[in-house]
């Protein structure tokens, strides 16, 4: 189990100082972290310039945002333990689709970017049986109308 000692500390309404207990890192984040800087370093050799990362609104979050060229991707990282529950295809439902959709379209707006170019992809990480991952990456992974954007 990891854990990190968070050494701030906070003033209550009566003036005293306590220290903030111990965070515990959830081991299934730590592994989605893992995943997707992989992913990163997998997309960087590929030629993918990094524009963003693990970008958070209340809308949720997007893994990363690269340019392949002149064309901008919104990227969705899933890394999987085992193989069971299937590849990249599956990976990304109609929800989660929309939900990727509505991020990218806020991103687009707050940089006033929304004449860009732009697409989806899935990076699946998956182990295989020599501990090495394997890597599937579906460009397009799904195709965006445009009542999709609004």
């Amino acid at each position: 189990m990891l854990r990190r000692i968070n050494r701030d500390r906070h003033v209550l309404r009566g003036g005293h100082a306590t220290d903030k207990s111990v965070t515990i890192l959830d081991p299934r984040r730590l592994f989605g972290q893992e995943g997707e800087a992989e992913a990163e370093r997998y997309l960087r050799r590929k030629g993918y310039r990094i524009v963003a990362k693990n970008l958070r609104s209340s809308l949720g979050e997007l893994d990363l945002v690269a340019e392949d060229g002149r064309v901008l991707v919104f990227i969705e990282v899933k890394a999987r333990r085992t193989a069971q529950f299937g590849g990249a295809i599956h990976a990304v439902d109609r929800q989660k689709q929309q939900k990727l959709i509505r991020l990218a379209a806020q991103f687009l707006a707050r940089r006033h970017w929304m004449d860009r170019s732009c697409r989806f992809d899935v990076v699946l990480l998956e182990p295989t049986a020599t501990a090495a991952l394997r890597i599937e990456h579906i460009q397009n992974a799904f195709e965006v109308s445009s009542d999709d954007w609004h």
